[in-house]
């Protein structure tokens, strides 16, 4: 899994070649979830207090998440984002 970033224990992660549109996964244990970069449409599950820590972060983020979707749509190597803090 293409990691970019790990904190409170969810697991970020942007796939190579992922479908449109543009979106990361968010792993939490046995939960997963995929994020719309921009709109934030949720696909999967993730329990209330990941989805809002992870939402929180998607939103501080916003722009480094749309670089890291055009490197792994290109093949290249994602750089790591800060974690929520």
């Amino acid at each position: 899994m293409p990691e970019i970033s790990r904190f409170l224990g969810i697991v970020i992660a942007v796939y190579y070649r992922d479908h449109a549109p543009p979106h990361f996964h968010a792993v939490y244990g046995e939960f997963h979830a995929a994020i719309a970069i921009r709109a934030g449409a949720v696909t999967g599950y993730l329990p209330k207090r990941v989805l809002a820590n992870v939402e929180e972060w998607r939103i501080l983020h916003q722009e480094e998440l749309a670089a890291a979707w055009r490197l792994a749509q290109a093949g290249l190597p994602l750089l790591t984002i800060e974690p929520l803090e």
